[in-house]
């Protein structure tokens, strides 16, 4: 029961996580038809920004500034890089944002060297939130699940109550039309580029010190946001936070189970000395995601809840 619990929780922190970096690209690309491959970097430059930024002042200026910060760069990026390829369509896009990817890499390395930097959780959120079955759950992980739920919240509320994700949800769909009622359209798709980017940013900010913060950060989230898009559909919100959360209980819940697959598969007669008998289902874990992506695109290609296929 006790590893159930832990599972259930840490699950769906970690889901809230993954849904903070692919809201954002998913956003991107429901609006752009844009699969930003530089996405999970900006989760990076926010990891840094905050670094930094908490460095000088605190981690509370920090949580603030430095996802601003990152969707400034952002919007830098669409008007006077990623909106010039646009033209040239998918190919060339992609080709930018996966250079754009290398770019930010090496600029972090010369700025702030291959080995991770010591960015610490807050030492007001560095306690235990509570004791269940004798272990002790973090008050920072509570906080994580707080800010993504907010994040999740304000996000809703812009895109469904608000007359500017009016504009924005037309603008997805009929770009020409509210440009000729007098918006702003590139002006618009700038600042959604942005927002994602920001978005991503502040997944930074609050995973970078409860996880590793370095260089290599953006290698290792990039692959798995793209599970999480792909599997929740393209261009849905809904399923992108559907995917993030199954995909977050899926991995810590695989991680409880030290059962091998001779122990599971018992009725097979697998050899618990075999090859393929001897792994445990625990070992698995950081690739169930990719193998859920497998299955969806063989027994429902267009996802959880998107409209288009792959």
């Amino acid at each position: 029961m006790e590893t159930i619990v832990f599972a259930l929780l840490n699950g769906v922190i970690y889901g809230l996580l993954l849904f903070m970096l692919s809201s954002g690209l998913t956003l991107i690309f429901s609006m752009m038809g844009v699969l930003n491959f530089a996405h999970a970097s900006f989760y990076m430059l926010g990891a840094y920004f905050a670094f930094t930024i908490s460095g000088s002042t605190t981690f509370w200026i920090a949580l603030f500034v430095a996802p601003v910060l990152v969707g400034l760069v952002g919007a830098v990026v669409e008007r006077y890089g990623l909106r010039k390829v646009h033209a040239n369509g998918h190919v060339a896009e992609l080709l930018f944002t996966f250079g754009l990817a290398y770019l930010i890499e090496e600029i972090v390395k010369i700025v702030y060297g291959k080995t991770a930097v010591d960015y610490r959780i807050p030492d007001l959120l560095n306690f235990p939130a509570f004791t269940i079955y004798g272990a002790s759950f973090p008050a920072y992980r509570i906080f994580m699940l707080f800010i993504a739920i907010g994040m999740l919240i304000g996000l809703w509320y812009l895109l469904k109550k608000t007359r500017a994700g009016l504009i924005i949800q037309a603008a997805l769909t009929h770009p020409h039309m509210v440009g000729h009622l007098g918006h702003n359209v590139p002006l618009i798709f700038m600042t959604v580029f942005g927002i994602g980017c920001a978005m991503a940013g502040l997944a930074g900010v609050i995973a970078g010190n409860i996880f590793v913060t370095d260089p290599a950060m953006a290698v290792q989230m990039g692959p798995i946001v793209f599970v999480v898009v792909v599997v929740g559909g393209i261009g849905s919100l809904e399923g992108a936070f559907l995917a993030s959360l199954l995909i977050g209980l899926i991995q810590n819940f695989a991680v409880g189970i030290n059962a091998s697959f001779a122990e599971i598969f018992w009725f097979t007669g697998l050899s618990p000395t075999s090859e393929i008998g001897d792994i445990t289902i625990s070992s698995l874990a950081p690739v169930m995601p990719f193998l859920l992506l497998v299955l969806m695109l063989i027994f429902r290609p267009r996802g959880l809840m998107g409209e288009q296929e792959l």
